[in-house]
């Protein structure tokens, strides 16, 4: 039992060790240079005083997101220091999105709704949504932007000087995560955790392993040029983890990517019910920790360093034998990291005290992706099934894609 105690100190010392590096590496994008904006040059045609971070276009993805499209679009149209174009593609909602989109656009010439075509069979449909947004995108800074997050002002200037300054061609800033009901209190707060406990960031700056990738699918930036070399999301277009599968696509092509604290700068609440969370997460899992090769690996380490040194207090044999202070430093690890992940990102103090149950739930999800995906009914999402399966839309008979519109003139 004492060799036990000290498998499960290795277990939490070593993504301890991991976070106190990332804690520092883990940082916000530059601040804005103070000044505002820059006086045109002289002689130039501009009207008014030309914006130090230049021009994005916002591009957003939207499926049945008519509780939350109007205040997601509020905040992007909120930037400062930056001029944007932003397009949001109704992806065949069952809603009020388009209606809602429309009636904004009619009061702001920069918001622009387009329909997408049909899904073609294969495809993820965020990432078919994301593909066709690209080509109607009149500049060449792309940012790929949830409908459920929320942007403060400066975020998408100060991400743009993220892009230039970090010498790589994908950036992702990480927004805080709202939560509300209990099983999102438990849950999501562990995305950041797993994060900084297990990304070796300083590796990733500065080699281009493909393994390494890693982003936030819900803030992605980029330019036009490597996002075209890349093949774009058709790269990744089965995908339903690009939070991933992205930053990987483009480190194949022999570009580098990076990540950085958005906290402060957006937040996000991706789900609303249990259920939403728990399929949420199931629908990643496979493309992640559930990979085959990869389960094993974290079922073993996050129980011996999360969950066994909790229950091994309860063992006498741990009591009264030299296991008690490895267990007991296993415990101060987990619940010391932890806290301070929930105070830097002020995450759910629920969450924090029922850690252990917390990553148990986590594991359960995984293998319930697992079960899935053997069983042949991979985990879909919002009434599509997953791309392996089907044509993954609900819609009669969908057919492939049509060439995308030409984007307008600038």
């Amino acid at each position: 039992m004492t060799a036990v105690a000290w498998v499960c100190l290795g277990c939490a010392a070593v993504p301890a060790l991991m976070y106190l590096c990332n804690s520092i590496l883990f940082r916000e994008p530059p601040q804005l240079p103070s000044g505002g904006r820059e006086p045109p040059e002289h002689g130039s045609a501009q009207g008014a005083h030309a914006p130090r971070s230049g021009v994005v276009s916002v591009l957003i993805p939207a499926r049945n997101e008519e509780h939350g499209i109007a205040a997601c679009l509020a905040s992007v149209l909120a930037s400062e220091d930056i001029d944007l174009e932003v397009i949001v593609l109704d992806d065949h909602s069952a809603d009020r999105t388009a209606e809602v989109v429309r009636e904004i656009a009619a009061t702001d010439p920069r918001v622009r709704l387009e329909s997408a075509p049909p899904l073609p069979d294969g495809w993820c449909g965020k990432q078919h949504a994301c593909f066709a947004l690209s080509k109607l995108a009149r500049h060449d800074v792309f940012v790929f932007l949830d409908a459920d997050v929320r942007l403060e002002p400066d975020a998408l200037a100060r991400m743009v000087l993220f892009l230039r300054a970090s010498g790589a061609e994908l950036v992702s800033g990480f927004p805080r995560q709202e939560t509300g009901t209990l099983l999102e209190r438990l849950l999501i707060p562990l995305i950041h955790w797993l994060l900084l406990c297990w990304l070796p960031i300083g590796l990733m700056r500065n080699v281009r392993w493909v393994g390494l990738g890693v982003g936030c699918g819900q803030f992605f930036v980029t330019t036009r040029a490597a996002y075209q070399k890349v093949g774009g999301h058709a790269a990744v277009k089965a995908s339903l983890h690009d939070g991933l599968t992205l930053p990987r696509a483009y480190r194949r092509a022999g570009f580098f990517t990076d990540i950085c604290d958005a906290a402060g700068l957006a937040t996000c609440r991706m789900y609303r019910s249990a259920a939403g969370v728990w399929n949420g997460l199931a629908k990643n899992a496979r493309e992640g920790m559930a990979a085959t090769g990869q389960i094993g690996f974290w079922t073993a380490v996050l129980l011996l360093g999360q969950v066994l040194p909790l229950a091994l207090l309860l063992c006498p044999a741990v009591l009264w034998a030299d296991g008690l202070s490895p267990v007991l430093a296993a415990i101060a690890l987990g619940y010391g990291v932890r806290a301070h992940v929930t105070v830097r990102f002020r995450q759910s103090l629920t969450g924090e005290l029922l850690h252990p149950v917390g990553v148990l739930l986590l594991l359960a999800v995984q293998w319930y992706a697992v079960y899935r995906a053997v069983a042949g009914r991979p985990v879909g999402w919002k009434g599509r099934a997953h791309p392996g399966l089907s044509s993954g839309d609900t819609e009669p008979s969908p057919e492939p894609a049509p060439p995308c519109p030409t984007p307008p003139p600038t």
